[in-house]
Formats: C-alpha cells, structure tokens, sequence
C-alpha cells in the first residue's frame, strides 16, 4: 500500500579508513586476508533462485602469487547463458511492480553490510584477486561501492518527483518505467565497485539483469552477489555468469529481448559490441540503450607557473597507484622546461621509494598487474623504449613474471610527442613524458587535444588563472572529468560524475543522476476529470 511520501536518508560519502598499524580495521582486513589464502572457495554462477555449479571448474590465481589456487569457479555455456536471461524475464514483472520504496531499501541495506560487517571480507577479495594494495581496496570496493548504491538511491528520487505541470481540469504525470527487457552487465578486472555498480544501477531502476564479469574479477564478483542475496534482492534480477565474451555475445545479442547494455571495458571490445547491436536491430522489440566506459589516454599538462613539487607527486599517485590499471590513470605528460630538472628530481625519487610486493604485506605501494597478458602488453613498451634515441626510460624498466605479475613502475621521457607510448592506451605502470618549451604552452594545449582518439580524464597544473582558463577552452572536449591542480584520478560519486566521450564512451557519468536516466523508459499520462461532451468548439458558433 502506498499511503506516504517517502524521504530516503540523505546520501553522504562513506569514510575511508586508514589501516594505520595497531588499528582495528588493519586487524580485521589481515585475518580475513590470511583465511581467503588458506581456503580454496568453489565459485557457482548465480542463476534465478540456484547456484549452479557444472563439472569443469576454472581455477582462480592471485596475480601476485600466480601459482597459489585460491578459488575455482563454474565455468559457463551458451545455455547457462540462456537460463540466465529466462531467469531474468521471469523475475521481471514482480521486480517491476515492487515499490520504490522496497528496492531502495534493498541497496541501502546492501550499502551498510558492505561498509559494516562485509568490509574486510570485501577488501581481503579485492586484495587477492586483483592485487590492490589496503588503501587501493578500500576506496574501491567499500566507499566507492557503498557510494554507488546510497546516491542510486537519491538519484532515483529525485528522477521520480520530476513531474510535469497540469493545466486546469486535467492532471499530468511522468511514470518511469524500466526498460522492456533484460540489461547484459559486462564488467570489467579494475575496480569493484564498478564491477557491482553496473547491474546495480539498472536493478534498482526497476530492471533485471544478466552479469558477466571479466575473468579476473569473479572471485570478488561472487562475494557482492552473497550481499545483494543477503540484502533482500530477489531471485532472477541479477544472474551471474561466466561465459567466454563469444559464447555471451552469440546468445544475448540475437535475443529479442536485449534491452540494453552496462559496459566498462576495451574501446575495441565496445565498438564491437555496438556493431554487433547494430547489425541485429531489427531483431529488438525495442531500440537497446547502449552506455559503455572505455579507454583513456589520460593526460597531465604543467604550465610554468605550476609547482614542481605538486606535479612530480600528482604524476607519481596519478599514474602509477594500482599499477596503472585505472582507466582514468596518467599516462602522458607534458612538462616545460623551466620546471623539468626540479619534476624529474622530485618523480624519480618518488618512484625509487616505492616497495613492489603482495599487497599482504602492507608496506607495499606496488603489487603486481593483472595476468600474463596485461603483463606481456605492458613489457613489450619497455622493450620498445630499450635502446632508442628518441626514448629515454629514467627510472624504472625491470620485469619479472617467475613468481607474479610484476613490472617496475616506469617513466619514459621522450623527444616524440608522437612517440607510441605518448599515443596508445597501454593500461598498466608506465608514464611518459614529453618536455616543451615554456613559450610553446598554447601549442602543446593543441598536441594535447589532437594526439590521442580518447577523451577520458586529464588534468592542468598552472598558477596563473589566464592559463588555466586557456587550458580549460582548449582542451574542453579532451577529457570528460578535468582537473585543476590535482591528479586525473580518484573520482568521488556524488562529487565528481565519471566518464568520458570520443573513443572513451558514452559519458553517461556513473556516480550521477545521469547515468540512472538511461535505464528508464518513461510514460506520459494524461488525465482528463470532465472530458468534452460536444465536439464542436466555439469558433463555430458564427
């Protein structure tokens, strides 16, 4: 029975803590760290109301430790695929229906169990499946995860109290409903709370979703649907499955009830995905919403006004914390000269400081990149940059694989602005610079905008407002979050809305109102209370 107006808590930021030796927060995060590494969990797909286990079963390793099982999931087919979306059409229509009030409630609740009783269980996931150090953990997969879900909510609100205006006699209304069909989630390695995020934000709208995130991220997967089951969610909203990208594609988007798709990944993956979308349209019962954060070529600028100090520690956070492998991470920088001795001085020495190891050991700011793959990418830039006269790498360069994924984080300075690592989305612990002439800042604005096909983050050091407003026109479509005298990275939901456009998506703003808008399809009714008795009107009467 709806018989009030709710207020829902006002959405705040959840606190980061710090893990400071002797704190209780340490304490929990390492027992839960030590248990996970001396357990092998069994992994099923979240299927309807069933955890479906099938007898291949994938074993899970920490990149860091590439040799140690500490988990193996089910491993997924086509028709896994299949009972995914059956379960997902089935629970629609009373998901749907369920008042707001009850599916935000849901999400709250899931927003505290992950900020109370689930926050070191949710790190120690992070931790080892994605080897991110504590405080890496923390910001990820409990604030920004918590973050995600308490602003949904809000967010959600005040989509539903927008409503048009009523003339005399009759009586507006905006209903917003889901859209009709199921909405495939495809998740990225990186960050857990996007990894939760991506269904989640559909689900609350009112929809049902097919999940399926990357490989390496299962292990955590796993650990936020427990959640979502323990908060209350139904049955069948959000299906978790493991199929190879092939095996999902092949099913989900030839099926008529393909209602949209929720993507972090690859700019080459989701151009392909779009073409895939579009060559099956006619095959929709409706036209699919297709949002998708991509890649990012993401840039820091130092105007000579800038302090050195400040950039040398925005580039060696900015570009070097997790490894690199944020999408929003520096990767190239442009600095003048006047300010160069005293940058590089200040970088090198930085990066020199930092301990590379497990993220067990806390100690460590470095751990170890993804998998193989990711390692066998980024090396083979340093392998590039081996030996040529226009590269210079001044700290950093080594690599080993023999017990994880380990590469040094690297910073290469170039004659080239051109230079390949100056242009292609390398993902992982290398930065490259690039050192121009003072009198040539308004050029190297342009190099900036015209040297990369992405458009995700980017930030300006300068001390002269002339400057950064220069800076801020010049580069306006260059980055979809633009920062002023800080690093690229480390957005904030509520604070400062995600995403970027070109080759970097759809900058439908995760963390925003924005985003929400795009999983609602909404309906006008109009109600008349006395409708005309005669058709004629008074201009007949002469």
């Amino acid at each position: 029975m709806a018989n009030a107006f709710f207020k829902v808590p006002i959405a705040v930021n959840e606190p980061v803590l710090s893990y400071a030796p002797g704190s209780q927060e340490k304490k929990d995060v390492v027992e839960a760290v030590n248990n996970r590494m001396n357990k092998v969990l069994e992994i099923p797909m979240y299927i309807g109301a069933e955890k479906v286990m099938t007898d291949t079963l994938v074993d899970i390793h920490p990149p860091h430790k590439k040799d140690h099982v500490v988990g193996r999931h089910a491993k997924s087919t086509k028709e896994h695929v299949s009972m995914a979306i059956e379960a997902a059409m089935a629970a629609r229509e009373e998901w749907a229906n369920m008042p707001w009030q009850d599916r935000a409630a849901i999400f709250l609740r899931a927003a505290d169990l992950i900020a109370g009783p689930y926050r070191a269980e949710m790190n120690a996931a992070t931790m080892i499946a994605q080897s991110k150090n504590v405080f890496q953990a923390e910001i990820d997969c409990v604030a920004e995860l918590a973050d995600f879900f308490r602003f949904n909510v809000q967010y959600m609100t005040e989509i539903y109290s927008t409503q048009p205006e009523s003339a005399h006699g009759i009586w507006n209304r905006l209903e917003y409903r889901p859209l009709e069909g199921f909405i495939f989630a495809l998740t990225p390695f990186n960050f857990t709370s996007i990894a939760g995020n991506l269904p989640g934000a559909p689900a609350l709208m009112g929809n049902t979703v097919v999940w399926k995130p990357a490989e390496s991220q299962i292990y955590s997967a796993a650990l936020i649907m427990d959640i979502y089951l323990e908060a209350g969610m139904p049955p069948g909203v959000i299906n978790l499955v493991y199929p190879s990208g092939p095996d999902a594609g092949d099913v989900i988007f030839k099926h008529r009830d393909f209602g949209g798709i929720h993507f972090t990944g690859s700019t080459g993956v989701f151009q392909l995905l779009w073409k895939t979308i579009g060559e099956n349209i006619a095959t929709y019962k409706s036209y699919p919403r297709i949002v998708g954060e991509t890649g990012g070529k993401d840039f820091v600028v130092a105007h000579p006004s800038a302090h050195a100090k400040e950039v040398a520690v925005a580039l060696a956070r900015g570009a070097f914390e997790f490894q690199g492998q944020k999408c929003s991470a520096a990767s190239r920088a442009y600095i003048p000269e006047s300010l160069w001795p005293v940058v590089k001085e200040e970088l090198v020495k930085d990066v020199k400081s930092f301990k590379m190891g497990s993220p067990e050991d806390f100690g460590n700011f470095i751990n170890a990149v993804i998998d193989e793959k990711a390692f066998d990418k980024i090396s083979s830039y340093i392998e590039y940059a081996q030996g040529r006269d226009d590269a210079e790498i001044i700290v950093g360069g080594k690599y080993d694989k023999s017990e994880g994924y380990y590469i040094e984080p690297t910073v290469i300075v170039t004659t080239d602005p051109k230079y390949k690592s100056m242009c292609e989305e390398i993902f992982g612990p290398i930065l490259t610079i690039y050192v121009y002439k003072d009198e040539d800042y308004e050029a190297t604005l342009e190099l900036v905008d015209n040297t990369s096909p992405y458009a995700l983050t980017g930030s300006i050091f300068s001390n002269v407002r002339s400057a950064t407003i220069t800076a801020i026109n010049k580069l306006r479509n260059a980055a979809g979050n633009f920062y002023i005298n800080d690093k690229p990275t480390g957005a904030v939901v509520g604070q400062q809305p995600f995403g970027g456009a070109r080759g970097s998506g759809t900058n439908d703003k995760a963390g925003s109102v924005l985003n929400l808008y795009r999983w609602i399809s909404p309906r006008t009714i109009k109600e008349t209370f006395v409708p005309p008795r005669d058709y004629r009107y008074p201009f007949l009467g002469e």
